[in-house]
């Protein structure tokens, strides 16, 4: 009997493996979104307000020099001013929208980082910097008048975290056994008194004069204070970060803004208002001349380096002002001087930002749980990014 012989057949199975290749990088990039958003959130802190800050300082200074009786850009026939006016403001609130909307998003996904913040003796000052922003925004408004319900309603709203925080701040340095001012205070202090004051000059310009000249009290009593405090050199401001140091501009911030605030109660660019001109303009030449004290904070790019724009601003703001009042050759210097290094430091700024934006939400441990003297030696290395 003939064996039967079965032929051999070769199969060969391929596996197209495209789909399942395809849903993974889909799979992927829908979870890197959420990793990408996670990390921006937990690099985010209070103290990237300086960005909208210094926009929203800009574009008050552009609005002023464009009107009609200001001695700097009121004969130019050209519409160019007004457009730069346009579009810098249109391009802070932009900002400014943005990161309140990051930050909410911070508060709902990262509450502890938040109340770490809140605690903080540095960060807490930063917190004040929203506020400030919207304060800024809307009295540069190109659309909105003072007198305005919508107006006067934003600023009450604007305005009323400005006061809760004073609350918190300005209570615990004489209620609480711990936060003692000598041992909490640093150049960030200045933050709350800038945010009276600016909400004392929004407040004027509405005809509020009661309540510009409380929140103008306020402010200067405390800046006073802090002033005096950080004048001794006591251990808060002598422990402050290298990195921070671009703050210091925060000590001829206050009196320019103060000066402006008392221009707008007054309506006058008074004595009182020049003396607080004179004083940041003197101290602004102290730090000018004193380069070595920022040169370790200028090694590596980070958004601290914004603290030099927007007190330069409030600068050249009380610039244009006195050369409204004295109109003369020195106040026009004075202005062309201050108005031309506050657009060159914010377009610098600018670009130096556009240039390092990998470097910009970089994961850093911003801020530590330092809350008492005891912690600060501890935490100040972890806290150079605020």
């Amino acid at each position: 009997m003939d064996s039967l012989e079965i032929p051999k057949q070769e199969i060969h199975i391929k596996i197209d493996n495209s789909i399942s290749i395809n849903k993974e990088r889909n799979t992927d990039l829908v979870d890197v979104k959420p990793i990408v958003l996670m990390s921006v959130l937990r690099s985010l802190h209070a103290g990237y307000f300086r960005i909208s800050l210094s926009l929203c300082s800009q574009a008050l200074l552009w609005k002023i020099m464009i009107e009609p009786d200001s001695p700097s850009m009121s004969h130019l026939n050209s519409k160019l001013p007004s457009m730069a006016f346009h579009l810098l403001w249109y391009l802070a609130l932009v900002t400014q929208v943005l990161l309140c909307f990051l930050y909410v998003l911070k508060c709902i996904f990262f509450f502890d980082m938040v109340k770490e913040e809140f605690l903080h003796y540095i960060g807490v000052n930063y917190l004040y910097a929203p506020s400030i922003s919207w304060l800024l925004l809307l009295q540069s408004a190109p659309i909105m008048e003072p007198q305005s319900i919508l107006y006067q309603t934003l600023f009450g709203v604007f305005a009323i975290p400005v006061l809760a925080l004073d609350t918190k701040l300005y209570g615990q340095w004489f209620t609480t056994e711990k936060k003692f001012l000598s041992m909490l205070a640093n150049p960030a202090s200045q933050v709350s008194v800038i945010a009276n004051l600016v909400a004392a000059r929004g407040a004027a310009e509405m005809g509020w004069k009661e309540c510009a000249l409380f929140l103008f009290s306020l402010g200067m009593v405390h800046y006073l204070v802090i002033f005096v405090t950080l004048y001794q050199r006591l251990p808060g401001g002598n422990n402050f970060p290298t990195k921070l140091r671009p703050i210091f501009f925060l000590f001829f911030a206050a009196p320019a803004m103060a000066s402006l605030a008392w221009n707008s109660i007054c309506e006058t660019f008074d004595a009182v208002a020049k003396m607080l001109f004179f004083l940041s303009l003197f101290i602004f030449m102290s730090l000018v001349f004193r380069p070595n004290l920022f040169k370790k904070s200028m090694k590596r790019f980070n958004v601290a380096w914004w603290a030099y724009s927007f007190p330069l601003t409030f600068l050249a703001l009380d610039s244009v002002q006195y050369a409204k009042e004295v109109d003369d050759q020195i106040g026009s210097g004075f202005m062309l001087i201050f108005s031309s290094i506050s657009v060159l430091i914010f377009l610098g700024m600018m670009v130096l930002t556009a240039s390092n934006s990998n470097r910009l939400l970089r994961r850093d441990h911003a801020l530590g749980s330092a809350t008492s003297p005891k912690d600060k030696q501890k935490s100040l290395p972890r806290n150079a990014s605020v």
